[in-house]
């Protein structure tokens, strides 16, 4: 079959090319049997004023589907030689061959064009580029060992809410678009990875100890089974973690989604599915806002070790 003509398309101000439009990235979805290409692009095309600022400045690395999401894909941290002049770009924290310049999607145009790549996912460092010393928050990732499920992660993620409070602090849930659920602490203050690590690795083995046939913090796979690892690690400088509003590349088109306490004390209570696909998401922001804005913009200091 002949490939499809481009379409041509003007997004702010920027001129683009879509390609292979029709082509079926999600073989299903909960509102139709299948999810396309175009449909991933238009709900970047319709997120755009909600992600961008989570992506503004910082550098993205891809995770790209060209055959769709139930094929293998892979990640791209080097932004493509071939990206039109006005993607800009960033030196970020590199690997062995040295530094890379990772794509920055500071407009709906780069959204776009990213969402013609099949970048289905966004992977975001905690730093700024311009600051890649300094995160900007504290993540914790809850992954859940089977058979335990979203419902333990959203049990745990109010024992972590409780630790932080004790020492001043507020946190902010989103589902990982997959298995999971994660808890930023804004910080928005000077801040190294390392006390960023060591932060996040203090509060998961305080529940550890709390709790040491449900949660865990070592990183092997044989201790996971049954229990919740609270993955510290995620705030090393090289690492980065789905993007808020990010879609995931699994068996339907479901997205990074911010929830609220209320909604992760439903699911611990097992009231409450956080599952989230594109359509759910566009509702959300529409009626909800944007629940991740705090993440941005609240000043916050981690506690002085003792």
């Amino acid at each position: 079959m002949a490939a499809s003509k481009p379409t041509p398309v003007t997004v702010g101000g920027r001129d683009l090319k879509l390609t292979n439009l029709d082509k079926v990235l999600y073989p299903a979805s909960d509102r139709g049997p299948a999810f396309t290409k175009a449909e991933v692009i238009d709900y970047y095309a319709r997120i755009a004023p909600w992600i961008l600022p989570h992506l503004a400045g910082r550098c993205i690395t891809f995770l790209r589907f060209p055959d769709g999401a139930d094929k293998p894909g892979f990640f791209e941290k080097r932004c493509p030689k071939h990206r039109p002049e006005w993607v800009q770009t960033a030196i970020g924290p590199g690997d062995r061959s040295g530094d890379i310049g990772y794509c920055r999607l500071d407009e709906p145009a780069s959204l776009v064009w990213s969402a013609n790549l099949a970048a289905l996912e966004l992977h975001v460092p905690m730093a700024y580029a311009a600051d890649l010393e300094s995160p900007r928050a504290v993540v914790f990732d809850l992954d859940p060992g089977a058979p335990a499920t979203v419902v333990a992660c959203c049990q745990i993620a109010l024992e972590v809410r409780d630790v932080l409070a004790a020492v001043g602090l507020e946190g902010f849930c989103k589902t990982s678009g997959s298995k999971g659920l994660q808890l930023y602490v804004p910080l928005n203050t000077p801040c190294t990875h390392e006390q960023a690590s060591d932060f996040a690795l203090a509060v998961g083995q305080v529940l550890e100890r709390r709790m040491p046939d449900r949660v865990t913090t070592v990183m092997a796979k044989v201790e996971r089974p049954g229990k919740i690892f609270v993955d510290w690690s995620q705030n090393s400088r090289h690492k980065t973690t789905i993007g808020v509003y990010s879609m995931r590349a699994r068996v339907r088109p479901w997205v990074s989604t911010p929830v609220t306490w209320d909604e992760v004390q439903r699911c611990a209570d097992g009231e409450l599915s956080l599952v989230f696909e594109t359509a759910d998401v566009l509702e959300r922001v529409e009626e909800l806002g944007d629940l991740f804005a705090p993440v941005l913009e609240l000043q916050q200091t981690l506690p002085t070790p003792r």
